[in-house]
């Protein structure tokens, strides 16, 4: 049974999902603070959130059992995404389900600033009425400015195209085919602020955007120009918007969200050609059902299949790609197991190829597994697929990666190369029937193992007597040998053998092993 706790509030219907789901048991507890929520969070598979929760160091240590963490919406500044990374825990949010509704928001807050909606309002509710006071400005063929061109951006792109606007887009990120696909015309940072009639924000919040609009930006817009933020506070730097619109560098801006929220006393209140709205990026009927459908929905298939969709810090795999896969990542963790166990001293540089049929498939889960197998039980945290790139790059590991078409002997081959200064340990395997893993070569002996259980490897002498030898230590100390396979060296001199053992070695037999006169070395692995 997995238990997923909800700890901000989600829409009936998402609820409902959950509670449709065999294998899946909630808990609602709302409004916990941080050390309410460490006391608990260690009996749970999953976390769900909104905005409310705070997704500290401190929660992420308690997280025994955590494994993933859902945010209903788009921005995870609530998580720290970092400290889930190191911890083993994906982080996934829903960056389309609410797209409609903030772009529409964005769209709302141009027509309100173009027409003074709000001070018109206030106008005629004071039993004004001021027509001469509140001309308005229209929106068609003017340019609309759009700052970041995912999803959110490209419809605020539709909406302006179909109001007979031109559109203008800046996005480092995004290809020259895709603003065409849109009827955007992609510009750089500095001719989006200089030619926009309006501006408007959908870039995530993170240190490179974080003040994007400051002082210089917005000195280079057209005193007309009107600005608005739907996206995420610390976008724009506040104190430089106050200024610009106190001297009338430019003529409004609109702000769904602030650098603190709520905002409390900001100057920008005091001003006349200011709109604000409460973060309502996301509050409408049907985006709240959508988000809560939605990751609830995301964590259920993560929790079932192993397919994390829309992960922030993973890799996207599809559930036929990570079906695909599986076999030969559970292979590379098991070589991943075997090279780190061979090498005699820590691991700089691996190497993963992947051969023949394998080609075809996605090389990097194969290789993050591979680094998984690397540090698993060396290291003091879990590790796994979601924090294995990143241990790795603290480790001082680097990755190399290539795919190849043709094998010699084997329809589909995984090789691991590991390198420490001057020396390698290079290993292959394979999948027979493509389900059950083989070891076969190690350095330059060819085998054909199976890499389960205790796996005893030896270095000896080719010459008679020195397997009876082996087996002789091991009888006397009880132990049965379940499986062997001795590999022949390409110099015709050593041999290998690779044993599994029922019982591990204790350091007094793995030393007398080793006093046999034609053994070099033994290594005992546990898979």
């Amino acid at each position: 049974m997995k238990k997923i706790l909800i700890s901000d509030k989600l829409a009936d219907a998402g609820i409902n999902f959950l509670n449709e789901q065999e294998g899946i048991q909630i808990h609602i507890d709302t409004g916990l603070s941080e050390d309410q929520l460490c006391e608990i969070i260690g009996d749970y598979d999953a976390l769900l959130i909104r905005s409310n929760t705070k997704v500290t160091p401190k929660v992420l240590t308690a997280a025994t059992h955590l494994k993933v963490i859902g945010r209903a919406g788009i921005g995870v500044d609530n998580v720290d995404v970092a400290a889930a990374t190191e911890q083993g825990i994906i982080v996934m949010n829903t960056p389309d389900a609410n797209a409609t509704t903030t772009a529409e928001l964005a769209i709302a807050h141009l027509f309100s600033l173009s027409r003074l909606l709000p001070r018109a309002d206030a106008s005629v509710r004071a039993g004004k009425w001021e027509k001469a006071k509140f001309m308005g400005k229209e929106v068609s063929h003017k340019t609309l400015a759009i700052l970041g061109f995912g999803t959110i951006g490209r419809i605020v792109a539709q909406r302006g195209v179909g109001l007979k606007m031109r559109v203008i887009a800046y996005d480092p990120f995004v290809t020259a085919d895709v603003f065409e696909q849109m009827g955007a015309e992609s510009v750089s940072l500095e001719e989006l602020v200089e030619q926009a009639d309006y501006l408007t924000l959908h870039c995530p919040m993170m240190e490179k955007t974080r003040g994007i609009i400051g002082a210089k930006e917005l000195a280079a817009m057209k005193k007309s120009a009107m600005l608005i933020n739907c996206a995420r506070g610390g976008l724009v730097d506040e104190a430089a918007l106050y200024d610009a619109l106190k001297v009338g560098e430019i003529a409004a801006a609109a702000l769904d969200v602030f650098e603190q929220e709520p905002p409390k006393e900001s100057p920008l209140f005091e001003l006349e050609n200011m709109n604000f709205t409460p973060h309502l990026g996301a509050s409408t009927q049907e985006a709240q059902v959508a988000v809560s459908v939605e990751i609830a929905r995301q964590a259920v298939t993560f929790l079932k299949t192993g397919e994390a969709i829309n992960a922030l810090n993973l890799p996207r795999l599809s559930a036929e790609e990570l079906k695909k896969s599986q076999q030969f990542m559970n292979l590379a963790n098991i070589l991943g197991k075997v090279v780190v166990a061979l090498a005699e001293k820590p691991i700089e540089r691996l190497e993963v190829v992947i051969s023949g049929k394998a080609s075809e498939l996605e090389i990097r889960p194969i290789s993050v597994e591979a680094l998984v197998g690397i540090f698993a039980g060396q290291l003091s945290t879990p590790v796994n697929r979601v924090n294995a790139e990143n241990i790795a790059k603290r480790q001082g590991v680097s990755l190399v990666e290539t795919k190849s078409s043709e094998t010699q002997s084997y329809l589909s081959v995984l090789k691991l190369v590991g390198h420490y200064g001057d020396e390698s340990v290079s290993l292959e395997g394979t999948l027979l029937g493509g389900c059950s893993p083989r070891l076969i070569s190690i350095n330059q002996f060819d085998v054909e193992v199976v890499p389960e259980g205790i796996l005893l490897v030896t270095r000896h002498d080719d010459k008679p007597g020195v397997i009876a030898a082996i087996g002789s230590v091991l009888g006397a100390a009880n132990i049965n040998i379940t499986r062997m396979e001795v590999g022949m060296g390409t110099d015709c001199e050593q041999a290998m053998a690779l044993i599994s053992i029922s019982t591990p070695l204790n350091d007094a037999l793995s030393a007398e092993l080793c006093a046999i006169p034609a053994v070099h070395s033994t290594t005992q692995i546990c898979l």
